[in-house]
């Protein structure tokens, strides 16, 4: 068996293993003052929508595009009168990692996502580089486009310290060095967050509707 055979095989079952490695080994913090959550409380847009995302692939967020266009189009409403906000969990971490991650840890292969570019397993944040003959009505859904339009973009701590424990079992690393690694090589716009289940009620509370990309 291949070395990153062995890899994957071992990532997936420390994946699986997540809640059981959270209660063991990695406790969230309780300190209210631990998680700035103000931004939740600044959701003001005339309409709001929280996309709950699953795996990525690519043409993901064009949902998301999508729904911006139609209010701007429909209502004229200008972006900074909408509020979108994409909330990833264990499944759409990669969108959230940068490319140095990509590459590292094998997460196009891993997830089996190939380069549009190259038919090679992506090395490199595909939500992020869209392939170089995108059209130009479709230029808008990458991760940079909607981040300028002021999308807000999210990542469960719960479930980073999980993925982090599934690479160092993988890699024979310490897991709190993996997981400082990878909050390190986020993407800079993303807001880290206690957990995703806990986000997605309190978007909801604060009027937000919900989809599920998957």
């Amino acid at each position: 068996m291949s070395t990153r055979r062995r890899f994957f095989g071992a990532l997936a079952a420390s994946v699986a293993a997540l809640p059981a490695m959270l209660r063991a080994s990695a406790p969230l913090p309780s300190r209210s003052d631990d998680w700035d959550l103000r931004w939740v409380d600044q959701l003001k847009g005339v309409h709001k929508q929280v996309f709950d995302i699953g795996p990525v692939h690519e043409g993901l967020l064009h949902v998301v595009m999508n729904w911006m266009n139609a209010h701007n189009e429909v209502y004229g409403l200008k972006d900074n009168q909408l509020t979108a906000v994409v909330g990833l969990a264990s499944r759409g971490f990669s969108a959230n990692a940068n490319d140095a991650m990509w590459a590292k840890y094998g997460i196009g292969e891993h997830n089996q996502i190939r380069d549009p570019d190259t038919g090679e397993w992506a090395t490199r944040n595909i939500m992020v580089h869209l392939p170089a003959d995108t059209p130009p009505m479709f230029k808008g859904m990458s991760v940079p486009a909607l981040v300028d339009r002021g999308v807000i973009f999210w990542q469960c701590n719960n479930a980073l310290h999980g993925i982090a424990a599934g690479i160092a079992n993988a890699t024979n690393q310490a897991p709190n060095v993996v997981y400082e690694e990878l909050k390190a090589n986020l993407l800079p716009h993303v807001k880290l967050v206690p957990a995703h289940t806990m986000l997605v009620g309190l978007c909801q509370e604060r009027g937000c509707t919900y989809e599920a990309l998957i």
